[in-house]
């Protein structure tokens, strides 16, 4: 091989390995594991012990013109996984990010904001069958963040849209499948916290076509859900209040469930830098409109929670309940639990 090849080769080799250099990202692992006791009185749970583990993916990179693009991916138990989703942070545009199953766009950032310890009110181990508000979030979706460069400040917009109604998460050239009579999803979130300082509110609104007219469709309009909120922060305490509404479109005349309407307040209380208790209530309205054929029924959860970190490790302690649990009228469905749990961080 002669000088001038040698240098070209060199040369060469130099520049890809600068280019490599200049675009690689890289790979981070966290992961954690949570061992919990339920205890639920006025049901047969069998063995209290519970175990859960997981490992998640995060992903970087920069493109040549600034964008920040990232990578997550979610494994639960045995690797399973929960959620996926590539976000694209594009200077002076905002983030656009395609999501799958992970929740955070769209209407779905808002679904819950109460303050809490731990956990929603809903979300104890109690099982209480209350339906919230999902929308586009539900299923593969694309979200926007629009940048805060093209808003007032303290103002934030998001938007999401599904093309089709569904909650498969298709792999690539994958599709998810017809679902009949229901089409695309819109959603689009405000939220400001430049109003003073400590509160913070927002509004939603999703909403999804479904056909009308066809023969055993079931509905006569289409599927909005609205949400709306604030919290206050002030010392240690920090109160809050939202409203949130699954207006379904179904035929309620002939006995169909026509809308879900939950109101939800909770207050915590920073003890101190490692310890915060909180306590919160979700009433939750299953409506059958205006056929007489059923009485809207009134699930109710209340929960007091309390946590505490010493550093990796979390102890958590939940003491919740539920009446008339999976709109069922009486007290069949009524039931106190407790929870216990150690969570370890990596």
């Amino acid at each position: 091989m002669n000088k001038l090849t040698k240098i070209g080769l060199s040369a060469l080799c130099g520049s890809l390995a600068s280019v490599t250099a200049a675009n690689a990202g890289s790979l981070t692992v966290a992961g954690g594991a949570a061992a919990t006791w339920t205890s639920l009185e006025g049901k047969t749970s069998g063995n209290p012990l519970g175990l859960s583990s997981g490992i998640t993916f995060t992903g970087s990179g920069e493109l040549d013109n600034g964008t920040a693009v990232t990578l997550t991916i979610t494994n639960t138990d045995a690797t399973a996984l929960s959620a996926a989703n590539v976000n694209m942070d594009i200077p002076g545009i905002g983030g656009i990010k395609i999501n799958a199953k992970s929740g955070g766009t769209g209407i779905d950032i808002v679904d819950d904001m109460m303050p809490t310890a731990w956990e929603e009110t809903t979300g104890t181990g109690l099982g209480t069958g209350i339906v919230g508000i999902a929308g586009a979030g539900a299923g593969v979706n694309i979200g926007w963040s629009i940048s805060s460069d093209m808003l007032p400040d303290g103002l934030s917009i998001d938007l999401a849209w599904q093309p089709d109604g569904g909650t498969t998460a298709t792999a690539d050239k994958g599709v998810g499948g017809d679902t009949v009579g229901q089409g695309q999803i819109w959603d689009v979130v405000v939220r400001h916290s430049g109003l003073t300082d400590g509160l913070n509110m927002w509004v939603g609104r999703s909403s999804q076509e479904q056909v009308t007219g066809l023969a055993n469709d079931g509905f006569d309009s289409d599927k909005t859900q609205y949400a709306y909120g604030a919290t206050y922060a002030f010392g240690g305490f920090t109160l809050g209040y939202q409203q949130t509404r699954n207006n379904l479109g179904t035929k309620g005349q002939n006995g169909g469930t026509s809308f879900y309407d939950n109101n939800a307040w909770g207050v915590s209380f920073n003890v101190s830098d490692d310890l915060t208790i909180s306590y919160g209530e979700n009433d939750s309205d299953r409506n059958f409109g205006d056929s007489g054929v059923t009485a809207s029924v009134t699930t109710s959860v209340e929960s007091i929670q309390m946590s505490y970190t010493m550093g990796g490790a979390t102890v958590i302690i939940a003491e919740s309940s539920v009446d008339n649990g999976n709109y069922t009228s009486g007290t069949a469905q009524d039931r106190d639990g407790t929870t216990i749990k150690l969570s370890l961080a990596f």
